[in-house]
């Protein structure tokens, strides 16, 4: 399956790339990664609620790390939504309108945390080894 869904991104790549970056090239690219998006999301859940169903014993640790991504989500949208920036429109020579900015914001605050929690949770771990 991974063979399948690398396959298919490269020749998408290599498409984009030799058509010059078209509109057809682009929203192609664009919705296959729409797709892939969906598609770990809805494995993402599959397998934590397969994991509850094998070990029940483990869902207390599952509904923690649930809530504490709904904090982090809403806590960053809470934060975006404070903020007014304004980022050009080039296609229209305007503003884009708050709402999208909030979205915008809050997903790279998402994504901020998300990079210092792999960052951290990796030294941690190899810094337990290391005394383990």
């Amino acid at each position: 399956m991974l063979a399948v869904v690398m396959l298919i991104t490269v020749a998408l790549a290599v498409y984009a790339v030799a058509d010059g970056g078209s509109s057809e090239s682009i929203n192609l690219n664009l919705i296959w990664g729409y797709v892939l998006i969906v598609g770990a999301v809805a494995s993402a859940l599959f397998c934590a609620l397969w994991g509850m169903v094998k070990n029940p014993a483990g869902i207390k640790g599952t509904l923690l790390s649930t809530a504490l991504i709904a904090v982090i989500v809403v806590a960053a949208y809470m934060i975006a939504k404070g903020h007014s920036i304004q980022i050009p429109d080039l296609a229209t020579g305007g503003f884009f309108p708050h709402s999208e900015t909030v979205v915008t914001e809050a997903s790279i605050l998402v994504t901020y945390v998300a990079m210092a929690g792999a960052i951290l949770t990796a030294l941690f771990t190899e810094i337990y080894k290391a005394f383990k």
